[in-house]
């Protein structure tokens, strides 16, 4: 079986062609980075029109590198939500007019389902069920119990900030382009231990709930009090990053020792961070064997992670009518199993 799928949940157009037996065939990526750096963030309406301009070209694309027609086609998939109800929209029409036009079957994808999956994407080293996820992105961070593709339960999230938010509200605070995280973590490594203690927010009380809008606003108190060179903010870039992965690491332990597993799969954009992979691979599980991520390239959001997810729903018979709507806001663990 072949499918087509479609990510536009937020400030990347992404387009892949996933066959279930020989694997990805093609994927292609536009990021908005340039255009939202400007404002410092992203701008939803400015995001839903250039997802417009890019989607067409990239499909075509897409079909061209997979060398695959409309024909060779079993679905479409699309992500439905959660994300900016206008990028949504942009790819969840494109798709059903598609799926109508070709007669095929639609797939709505949850975005936090295919970050979930990615890690499934790679030739080796690929979890097994049961497992634990830490979702760490811009828009979202969650600890989720996975039993099985479906089987979620959400232990944990974050209660304002996500991960990745607190990442780029911190960059910008120290001075860096947007977007913050990547060049936030690059700094950090010319930093220097001892100089500052950051809390590690509420990893002193049970549960396993996140919170990063009160790291984010002692970041913002240490910045103003210090001094404005180089080798001082690369000290506090390291402290912050220090506190934030302590505090996922913290968090991801107490959920492997609630649940009783012992994989952890790490997953979205702040996946990619190289010292978060690093300090699960040394604390968690012999030889960091029990740690699980995506290639640096499914880190972000991409088409291949949601036709992936998309292919399990297709097996599944599990499809889209065209009169569904997208979910700007939809829980994870609101969706059925296979």
């Amino acid at each position: 079986m072949r499918i087509l799928g479609f990510e536009t949940s937020c400030d990347e157009t992404g387009i892949a062609v996933y066959d279930d037996k020989l694997g990805l065939l093609s994927h292609q990526l536009y990021s908005q980075v340039k255009i939202h750096a400007d404002y410092g963030g992203v701008v939803p309406e400015l995001a839903s029109r250039d997802h417009v301009r890019k989607i067409i070209p990239l499909i075509q694309a897409a079909l061209k590198d997979a060398n695959t027609s409309a024909d060779d086609l079993d679905g479409i998939a699309y992500t439905k939500g959660p994300g900016l109800i206008g990028a949504l929209l942009v790819g969840s029409s494109v798709a059903r007019s598609l799926a109508f036009a070709w007669d095929k079957p639609l797939v709505g994808v949850h975005h936090m389902e295919g970050h979930l999956l990615a890690p499934m994407l790679e030739d080796n080293n690929i979890p097994e069920f049961p497992f634990i996820a830490l979702l760490v992105s811009g828009g979202h961070s969650l600890i989720v119990d996975v039993k099985g593709i479906g089987e979620y339960a959400v232990l944990g999230e974050s209660i304002d900030d996500a991960a990745g938010e607190a990442f780029d509200k911190t960059a910008k605070l120290l001075g860096l382009d947007y977007p913050g995280g990547p060049l936030l973590a690059k700094l950090a490594t010319k930093g220097e231990a001892g100089h500052y203690q950051f809390p590690r927010p509420m990893t002193n009380k049970p549960g396993l709930d996140l919170s990063f809008s009160g790291l984010k606003t002692f970041a913002a108190n240490t910045i103003r009090a210090a001094a404005t060179d180089e080798q001082t903010h690369a000290n506090i870039a390291y402290a912050f990053q220090e506190a934030v992965v302590d505090t996922l690491l913290i968090k991801s332990k107490r959920a492997l020792k609630q649940t009783g597993y012992s994989r952890v799969v790490i997953a979205g954009g702040v996946s990619a961070n190289q010292h978060l992979r690093q300090v699960f691979e040394q604390r968690i599980g012999p030889n960091g064997k029990n740690v699980f991520y995506p290639s640096l390239a499914f880190c972000t959001d991409n088409g291949a992670m949601i036709a992936y997810a998309g292919m399990q729903r297709l097996k599944a018979k599990q499809f889209d009518g065209f009169d569904e709507q997208v979910k700007p806001r939809w829980p994870l663990d609101s969706l059925p199993p296979l």
